[in-house]
C-alpha cells in the first residue's frame, strides 16, 4: 500500500533532472520516502564500468533530493542509489535528457550544445487548409535498398537528410522526401523515437521493433543514431531529422506512449515505489495496456511528469504535435492540461494533439478521474482528436473479426454508419439527448463536439493493412499480390470514402500504393524485410498512388470537408441511402475572415456518391452547373473542368463520384 505521505507529496518546480551551465551542475531527484540518496558519476555510458566519484545527495522539501557542484559536468554519465530501510536500489534518472547505450545510465547534457546548424531559425511550415497525416517509422522509411538511400544512413535519423532519392537511383521516380511532397503529405507522424527497450542498441542492425516500449521518456532512441554510445549524438541527429522534415515542408508529430513502461521495474518505480503505477484492490498491477502495467496519470506527480515531458519535446525538439498511444488509459484532466499548456505557450491549436480513445483492458483509476476514451470525448478539449474506429470498421470491416467485410468489400447494412462518417459523427442538436442517454446508463454514446476531434482513417500500424484486410475478405485464397481490377475498385472506393469525410486525414505510410504485410496482423517485431516501405511497389502501383494524390489535392480545395468547426455538420444539405449506396450534398462555401488561397475559388456545393454495389446507379442532379471532380478511377477530373450534362449522373459499381456546383 502506498503511504499517504508519499501519495500526497507534490513538487511544483520545473528543475528535476541534471542541469549545467558551463560553471556548475545541479542534480535534483524526486524520491519521497527515501532515507538516503547517492549520486554515482561515470566516464562511460555502458554498464560494467566503475564510478569515478560518489556523492551524497541532500534531502529537501517535498521529497526532492539535490546536489550542486561547482563544475560543468556536461557529457558525464550518472545514476543514483536510493536507500529505503535495508534495501539499496540503483536507478537512472527518470528526468534525464540524455543517456548511454541502452539507456541504463543517464548523461548530463547541455542541450544547446547539440543544436544542429540552423536550429535557432528552425520553424514548422505554415499550416495549410488541411492536415494530411502520414504515419512513418524511422527504420521502415529508408531500409529498402530500392529507395536509393546510401547504405550508411539506411534505417537511421540521418536518412531524412538525404533529399533527392529515387527508385534504385534512376533519377526519375522519387522516393523519400520528394515522394512525400509529391503525394501531398503535410504532417509526418513518427512512430516512437524516444528511448525504448525492445532492441539492443549495441546489437545487429537487422533488429526491428516498433518501439512501443518506453524506457527513457525524455531521450531519443539510440538505435536510430550513428553512435548509441555517446549520448549527445542521438540528440543532435534526432534534431537534424526534425529540422530536415521542416525544411521540406512537413510538420512533425511524435508518437508517445505514456500509458505503460517497458518494464515494471522502471526508473519511475525504482525512484518512488508504487507511486507511478495503478494497482488493483488486491495490490496486483493493473494491466489495461496489456503490457503488464498501467501508468497512474491521474496522480499529481505522474501527470506533471507526463506534461513536463511533452513540453520538453515541444520546446527542445520543436515537435509540432503528439499522438497518444492508448490514450484511454490517461485521464481527461491531464489531456486537457496538456492541450492548454501547449496552447498557452505556442498559440491556440498550433500543436496538434490526438490519440487512441481506448485501452486494451479496463484500468482502475483514482475516484473522480475519467479515462480519455470515446465515452468521455465531450470531457476533452474540442481540439483533442481521437482515432475514429467507427469509420474505419464501417468502411472495411471490423479489425478483430478478420473475415468480416465492411461497406466496400461486400458487407451489408453499413450505409448509416458511412453517412455518419461524412460529418465526423457530429450531429448538432443531439448532444443533450446523447448525454441523457449516457447518464441513464444506456449504451455509451459517441458524439464528438466537432470534426477537430476526429482522426479519419482506414489503416494504421496496428492490425491488418487496408490491402491485407480487403485481400482476406475479397481474395480468401491468398491474394496479397493480386492484380485484380475488381479488387482495385474496392481499394479506391475505401480511399474515396474516408478522404471525402470531415475530420483530420490520416494514412499509414504505403497505404497509397497498396502496402502489404502478407497478412501479418501485428508486425511490431516481425523482420524489417516485412515491415520496410517497399519503394518499388510505390511505382509498380502508380495508378493507386496517383488516385490518392488526386484525392489529397482535391480535398485541400474543399472547405466543406476541411471545416473543423462545431458547425461543420450543418453543411450537410441532403442525404440518401440505398442498399450499397450512400449519397449526399454538402455546402462547400468558404467561411471565416481569413480564407485559404486554395479556397478562394471553389465550388459552392458538392454532390458525393459512394456505390459499393456491383450495379451502376443513377442519382438525380439538382439544377445548376455541375462539374465532375472525381469519377471512378479518375481523381483528377477537377483539373479539366469536365461538365456533367443532363438531370442525373450514373455511378459505376464499386466506385465513388464527386461533383461540384459552380
Amino acid at each position: 500500500m502506498l503511504e499517504s505521505s508519499v501519495k500526497n507529496c507534490f513538487y511544483e518546480g520545473n528543475d528535476l533532472g541534471a542541469f549545467c551551465d558551463g560553471e556548475k551542475t545541479v542534480f535534483k531527484l524526486w524520491s519521497p520516502g527515501a532515507e538516503e540518496v547517492f549520486l554515482n558519476l561515470y566516464r562511460e555510458g555502458q554498464e560494467g564500468t566503475d564510478a569515478f566519484r560518489r556523492e551524497v545527495m541532500v534531502s529537501g522539501e517535498n521529497g526532492v533530493w539535490s546536489g550542486t557542484f561547482p563544475e560543468d559536468l556536461n557529457g558525464v554519465y550518472y545514476d543514483y542509489e536510493i536507500r529505503r530501510g535495508e534495501r539499496l536500489t540503483r536507478t537512472a534518472d527518470p528526468y534525464a535528457r540524455a543517456c548511454g547505450v541502452n539507456g541504463a545510465r543517464s548523461m548530463v547534457l547541455r542541450p544547446e550544445l547539440t543544436d544542429p546548424e540552423g536550429w535557432a531559425e528552425d520553424r514548422a511550415p505554415e499550416k495549410g487548409p488541411e492536415d494530411v497525416i502520414y504515419e512513418l517509422n524511422v527504420r521502415e522509411y529508408s531500409w529498402d535498398p530500392a529507395g536509393g538511400f546510401p547504405e550508411e544512413v539506411r534505417g537511421t535519423y540521418r536518412a531524412f537528410g538525404v533529399e533527392d532519392t529515387t527508385l534504385n537511383g534512376d533519377g526519375v521516380h522519387p522516393t523519400g522526401m520528394k515522394y512525400l511532397q509529391r503525394l501531398g503529405v503535410t504532417h509526418v507522424q513518427l512512430m516512437p523515437v524516444y528511448d525504448f527497450g525492445s532492441v539492443d542498441e549495441s546489437g545487429s542492425v537487422e533488429q526491428f521493433n516498433w518501439g512501443y516500449d518506453p524506457v527513457n521518456y525524455w531521450i531519443p532512441e539510440g538505435f536510430y543514431s550513428s553512435d548509441p554510445y555517446h549520448g549527445e549524438v542521438r540528440v543532435r541527429e534526432c534534431k537534424e531529422m526534425i529540422r530536415n522534415l521542416h525544411r521540406n515542408g512537413f510538420r512533425v508529430i511524435m508518437d508517445v506512449v505514456y500509458n505503460h513502461t517497458y518494464r515494471k521495474d522502471s526508473w519511475l518505480e525504482r525512484t518512488v515505489p508504487g507511486y507511478y503505477y495503478r494497482t488493483e484492490e488486491d495490490g496486483s498491477w493493473c494491466n489495461g495496456s496489456d503490457c503488464g502495467n498501467d501508468i497512474a496519470s491521474e496522480r499529481p506527480m505522474c501527470g506533471k511528469y507526463i506534461l513536463d515531458s511533452v513540453l520538453y519535446w515541444a520546446r527542445e525538439y520543436h515537435m509540432d504535435g503528439f499522438r497518444f498511444d492508448l490514450m484511454g488509459l490517461l485521464d481527461t484532466d491531464l489531456m486537457n492540461r496538456i492541450q492548454q499548456a501547449l496552447d498557452e505557450e505556442f498559440g491556440e491549436g498550433e500543436k496538434l494533439i490526438y490519440g487512441e480513445p481506448w485501452s486494451a483492458r479496463a484500468s482502475r483509476m483514482e475516484p473522480g478521474s475519467f479515462p480519455a476514451d470515446k465515452k468521455n470525448i465531450r470531457r476533452l478539449n474540442p481540439r483533442i482528436g481521437v482515432f475514429c474506429d467507427n469509420t474505419r470498421d464501417a468502411v472495411k470491416g471490423h479489425v478483430f473479426e478478420l473475415g468480416q467485410p465492411g461497406f466496400v468489400n461486400g458487407g451489408e447494412g453499413f450505409e448509416e454508419e458511412i453517412l455518419r462518417s461524412v460529418t465526423a459523427w457530429c450531429a448538432p442538436g443531439k448532444v443533450q439527448a446523447e448525454t441523457d442517454k449516457e447518464d441513464s446508463g444506456q449504451e455509451e454514446a459517441f458524439l464528438p463536439q466537432a470534426p477537430s476531434q476526429i482522426i479519419t482513417y482506414v489503416s494504421a500500424h496496428d492490425n491488418l493493412t487496408l490491402w491485407d484486410k480487403l485481400a482476406d475478405t475479397l481474395m480468401p485464397e491468398g491474394g496479397y499480390h493480386t492484380k485484380s481490377p475488381e479488387f482495385r475498385k474496392a481499394y479506391r472506393l475505401a480511399a474515396a470514402i474516408y478522404m471525402t469525410c470531415q475530420g483530420h486525414l490520416f494514412l499509414l505510410s504505403g497505404e497509397e500504393f497498396g502496402r502489404t504485410k502478407e497478412g501479418v496482423e501485428d508486425s511490431y517485431c516481425s523482420p524489417i524485410s516485412l515491415n520496410r516501405l517497399d519503394w518499388a511497389l510505390a511505382w509498380e502501383n502508380e495508378d493507386l498512388t496517383e488516385f490518392y494524390r488526386g484525392l489529397i489535392a482535391l480535398r485541400k480545395r474543399l472547405p466543406g470537408l476541411c471545416d473543423k468547426s462545431g458547425q461543420a455538420a450543418c453543411r450537410l444539405l441532403w442525404a440518401e441511402t440505398r442498399p450499397g449506396v450512400v449519397c449526399f450534398r454538402m455546402d462547400n462555401r468558404p467561411t471565416g475572415a481569413e480564407v485559404s488561397a486554395d479556397h478562394r475559388k471553389t465550388w459552392k456545393e458538392l454532390l458525393v456518391v459512394y456505390n459499393s454495389s456491383r450495379e451502376t446507379v443513377s442519382v438525380d442532379l439538382p439544377a445548376g452547373d455541375w462539374e465532375w471532380l472525381v469519377k471512378g478511377a479518375d481523381s483528377r477530373c477537377w483539373e479539366r473542368q469536365e461538365t456533367a450534362a443532363g438531370t442525373s449522373v450514373c455511378v459505376d459499381g464499386v466506385s465513388a463520384a464527386v461533383l461540384g456546383k459552380c
